[in-house]
């Protein structure tokens, strides 16, 4: 609920979204034309995409096993039979005049994705998944508002482009938890590989279903459902759903209009006014005219092929967050940072980890130096020019306390510039192991120096061991400071 909204009767939203992924197919779902991004217009099309008479649709079965993949990562049955219906209405940019699409014998259903519920991190939000079904993109229309001319042109590039639909249930009671859902699902869509989810690129694109139910003295009143669509980014889907809840609660309370008695609308999405505005009545399934396309077989999935699909799932990445706070000791928050960045980062951190036998301070050093060197300097951290077997090998000597921490940062910039090992960047910095006994002179040299402070330690003012660590650190740059500070404090009580 937007902060500025006052409300005489308490409410709760109702949130279900539909979301449009398109897969990661070379050709579209019944052409050979490419789906790469980018084309000139209107140059990978054919005349079965183009809905030309007599072309005949042939099915992509790469797309069939992309969508059982996703099916069963969201924990959805997988039917032995489905089937291609085609979707009746007209667009300029929907040729043929019907989209092949899935209406009763979807590909997948009856699925869940579990996200953290943004308003309690110890609790998990439970989305049912009602369907996800395949179907054909249509085209894209361009419409020319800046030189206000307002020509529109047609490209038909994307039209036939395999896309996988996720239908939620309205189970999100807050625009945060639709945001979760929807970080979640793409990184589980990009960590399957099914989709590269580039909104930018129309290769994810959500529509959210809104309304409200109102406690009337008890009595449920609940508003209209509105379909927002436009939204270009997680953010703004967010920003959408909050600007309809007060929408919708202003309307209610001045026209006390209710589902009953008026149809679910779409409304569009003004990211630059952050506001919804009204673009027509939402068709209902009977308006489609749904029917089985007489060009295409129904689909027989065999067991095999789904429990083969099912094996080959491997972890998914609610498993590895858990698996990485249980195996390495990492904080919850650490464990969801690196699976977001994908399996590579998993796989770095899971080799450094291992060779420097301390999870925690590799987690750390994963999020600060080597995230915020890969962020600054744009790399990619298959390019990472400081290898994990390297960082683990440093970070095993700062856990073993032969090195410190800033020494060690110095070793660490010393081989993301000139790509060498530990022992080499060591070595090139002059850095000399310092054995106990030389520790212990140092010590008794800066306390024998230093009488007052030495009182002021004894006297309980321990931050005054920082004028010793200072003087130590200057005396002999490769003395470990934790050593140092542990010997002095030692020293000093006895």
């Amino acid at each position: 609920m937007n902060a500025s909204l006052q409300t005489t009767y308490t409410f709760e939203t109702i949130i279900g979204l539909e979301v449009h992924v398109q897969l990661k197919t070379k050709t579209k779902l019944f052409c050979r034309c490419e789906t790469t991004f980018g084309a000139a217009p209107n140059t990978q099309v054919c005349p079965v995409c183009l809905g030309m008479p007599g072309a005949l649709p042939v099915m992509n079965e790469r797309a069939i096993e992309l969508a059982i993949r996703t099916g069963l990562a969201l924990d959805c049955s997988i039917p032995p039979m489905t089937k291609w219906d085609r979707k009746q209405y007209f667009y300029p940019d929907l040729p043929k005049g019907y989209q092949i699409s899935q209406f009763d014998l979807p590909i997948c259903a009856d699925g869940f994705l579990e996200v953290v519920d943004p308003a309690n991190e110890e609790a998990m939000c439970r989305v049912g998944i009602i369907r996800a079904h395949l179907e054909e993109d249509a085209g894209k229309s361009i419409h020319d508002e800046a030189s206000g001319s307002g020509d529109s042109r047609i490209d038909l590039n994307r039209c036939g482009t395999p896309l996988l639909e996720i239908v939620t249930q309205p189970d999100m009671r807050s625009a945060a938890q639709a945001k979760a859902f929807l970080t979640e699902l793409k990184l589980l869509l990009t960590h399957l590989d099914v989709s590269d989810c580039e909104m930018q690129e129309g290769s994810l694109r959500v529509d959210a279903n809104v309304n409200l139910r109102i406690d009337v003295d008890g009595q449920w009143a609940i508003t209209p459902i509105v379909e927002i669509k436009n939204m270009n980014s997680f953010r703004a889907v967010e920003r959408a759903i909050l600007y309809e809840i007060g929408r919708q609660y202003i309307a209610w309370e001045e026209t006390g209009a209710t589902i009953e008695n008026n149809p679910k609308v779409t409304r569009g999405w003004d990211d630059d006014r952050e506001q919804t505005f009204a673009q027509r009545e939402k068709e209902a399934s009977a308006d489609y005219r749904y029917f089985p396309d007489p060009d295409l077989l129904p689909i027989r999935i065999p067991v095999e092929q789904v429990d083969a699909a099912r094996e080959a799932l491997g972890e998914l990445p609610a498993q590895v967050r858990s698996r990485l706070q249980t195996q390495y000791g990492i904080k919850a928050y650490d464990a969801d940072v690196i699976v977001n960045q994908g399996t590579a980062m998993i796989t770095y951190f899971e080799t450094a980890a291992e060779v420097s036998g301390d999870g925690k301070r590799t987690s750390s050093w994963l999020l600060q130096d080597v995230m915020r060197t890969i962020k600054e300097e744009g790399l990619e951290i298959t390019k990472f020019p400081v290898s994990a077997i390297s960082l683990g090998d440093l970070l095993h000597r700062v856990s073993s306390n032969k090195l410190d921490n800033a020494r060690a940062r110095d070793v660490f910039a010393h081989m993301l510039k000139n790509h060498g090992t530990v022992e080499a960047s060591i070595e090139a910095l002059g850095i000399e192991a310092v054995d106990s006994s030389e520790l212990e002179t140092l010590c008794q040299e800066l306390i024998d120096a230093n009488p007052q402070i030495v009182a002021d330690l004894r006297g309980g003012k321990q931050q005054a061991i920082g004028s010793l660590l200072g003087q130590a650190k200057k005396r002999n740059p490769n003395a470990n400071i934790q050593l140092v500070r542990e010997t002095l404090l030692k020293m000093v009580e006895q």
